[in-house]
């Protein structure tokens, strides 16, 4: 579900799988946070992160169709409710994982990121995106869900326009690369995937260089 690699002192984390819009399941959370455990187990002064995905998806969010499978009762909506839950619980900590690393986090949003995929691009230090596809959005607007608590505490925080934040929750708008660096939601927009890794691994190399660490680092 993720492959981790190294170059130098920056760490990056690739979304992967036959599925390239790379859902939020409990088989990928775990795989996340078992990988960001080993970051954390691994890392130095100096250390960075970098996250991206292969494929046109950074990630369009929660797994519904794993929520909904017949084969585990989730033909019934209330199991359905149920499953959907437990993914939004367990995705909690991989929240808390990202947001309190030790060190610099990027991640390069190399295509879509929807619902649960946005939130995991937000919860990173810096933001870069392509621009010549894909898009951030707040889905559950338009799926009739509601927004758990801490999305809403996690989007507060990065999105301090309140009419912007507005745009994004209330209206399902589908933020452009360039919209969403006027937004302040992006740290600069590249103009394909492959530009937009690079990039973010030069950025991570750089912050690397300065010796950012626990004691330097704060979540924005």
């Amino acid at each position: 579900m993720c492959t981790l690699e190294k170059r130098g002192k920056v760490f990056h984390l690739i979304l992967t799988g036959p599925d390239e819009q790379h859902r939020l399941n409990p088989t990928t959370i775990d795989s996340i946070r078992s990988a960001l455990a080993q970051i954390r187990s691994d890392s130095t002064p100096g250390s960075a992160l970098v996250t991206s995905s292969d494929g046109r998806f950074f990630s369009n969010g929660f797994d519904l169709a794993w929520a909904s499978s017949p084969s585990a009762g989730g033909s019934d909506p209330a199991v359905a409710r149920r499953r959907l839950g437990h993914m939004v619980s367990l995705f909690s900590p991989l929240v808390a994982d990202l947001l309190s690393l030790p060190m610099p986090t990027i991640a390069a949003v190399t295509g879509h990121a929807a619902a649960a995929g946005f939130a995991l691009a937000v919860c990173h230090d810096y933001v870069l995106m392509r621009k010549d596809k894909g898009f951030l959005y707040m889905s559950e607007i338009d799926l009739g869900l509601p927004l758990p608590g801490y999305f809403m505490a996690l989007l507060r925080s990065k999105i301090v326009n309140p009419m912007w934040r507005r745009e994004v929750t209330m209206r399902g708008a589908r933020v452009s690369a360039d919209r969403a660096v006027e937004m302040g939601i992006v740290d600069s927009a590249h103009g394909d995937a492959g530009e937009t890794i690079e990039a973010a691994l030069r950025l991570g190399e750089e912050l690397s260089l300065q010796g950012v660490g626990t004691d330097t680092c704060t979540p924005r």
